[in-house]
């Protein structure tokens, strides 16, 4: 099936899950909807698709107020149940939260899912670890802020949180004491990019000059042990070249990244903006459901340091300009011609 096939199969079946992600538009209303309008099924032939609502109405299409009213909803109830994750001194079940909201916890689930990228669990556990880094950074006791950041035992936080942080409690504090980052230079169409790792996944993928993103490396993990190693990031390395040459369109990695609860529902944004297209950074807010907050958007985007994998360069501004790029404007024009270039072909 070619994408206009496939987006009409997900208009017929309702498909919530590509919300956001295309829109289509009735010739014979006028009208444009998401992907899951409950309305009536128009005829094919009268039907085109869109990659962002903004394309739809300078194309002449007005929103429809079903999808309208639908997703506004959505997005109160996906705050609700953020609020409720955030404020709980332990982890809420599934049912209760689906009480609260008044769905059923297979619904809230696929729900929120859609609409931040992760499950309730997955963002809870996400955000109590957020607190826990903000407190091992205000505390000279890691029990007292393990206590603080809403976790009732050592062995709670040292077994469901350790992914999380990427290092355990002690090793954060310390700045990475003890932690082994290994790291490697490859040499692309785009420049030089330094590539380091964990045993558990990519703390970093950068654009620049080799010594300078070494010293940025070792800035930012002044007490790990930082040990060159092409042969362990070999697969690694291989991967990103052949994404940046278009042989591999998708990158799909695992990190080691320390995040907030808010830049990884903008960076999980970001991992399904399709090769060769782009969002803006007012579109992401709205798909994440804070339409407002469009400089913490962008600011999130500022701070990804796993270039490529989280790919911050297919973010621009509402009017098309390419706007900020951490590695250079010019780097972030080259990639997103080449991605065009690669996805038509």
């Amino acid at each position: 099936m070619n994408t206009s096939e496939l987006r009409w199969q997900a208009v017929q079946t309702r498909d919530s899950s590509l919300d956001n992600v295309f829109v289509y538009a009735v010739k014979t209303t006028g009208i444009y909807c998401q992907p899951s309008c409950s309305s009536r099924l128009p005829k094919v032939t009268n039907v085109e698709f869109f990659d962002t609502p903004a394309e739809a109405e300078l194309a002449g299409y007005r929103r429809c107020k079903r999808c309208w009213v639908r997703l506004q909803n959505i997005n109160a109830v996906v705050q609700k149940m953020i609020a409720l994750l955030e404020q709980a001194e332990s982890e809420p079940s599934l049912e209760v939260l689906a009480a609260a909201v008044q769905l059923s916890p297979w619904h809230l689930q696929k729900v929120f899912k859609a609409a931040v990228g992760v499950s309730p669990k997955q963002y809870a556990k996400t955000f109590r670890a957020t607190r826990l880094r903000n407190e091992l950074k205000s505390h000279d006791s890691v029990t007292r802020a393990l206590y603080e950041a809403g976790f009732n035992s050592s062995s709670r936080i040292y077994e469901a949180q350790n992914a999380q942080l990427g290092m355990n409690p002690k090793q954060y504090k310390a700045g990475g004491l003890g932690e082994t980052i290994f790291y490697t230079h490859l040499e692309t169409l785009l420049g030089s990019i330094l590539i380091a790792a964990t045993e558990r996944g990519l703390v970093a993928v950068r654009f620049g000059m080799v010594a300078e993103t070494l010293l940025e490396l070792q800035t930012e993990f002044p007490n790990a042990m930082l040990e060159q190693n092409s042969e362990l990031l070999a697969i690694q390395s291989q991967a990103i070249l052949e994404h940046i040459l278009g042989q591999q369109q998708t990158l799909d990695l695992p990190t080691d990244v320390k995040t907030t609860v808010f830049q990884s529902r903008v960076w999980n944004a970001l991992k399904s903006i399709p090769y060769g297209q782009t969002r803006s950074y007012s579109e992401i807010a709205v798909e994440i459901g804070q339409p407002s907050a469009v400089r913490a958007v962008a600011r999130a985007c500022a701070t990804n340091p796993v270039a490529l994998v989280v790919p911050c360069h297919r973010v621009i501004g509402s009017n098309g300009a390419l706007s900020g790029y951490r590695w250079g404007i010019e780097r972030k024009k080259r990639l997103l011609e080449q991605e065009r270039a690669f996805a038509a072909d």
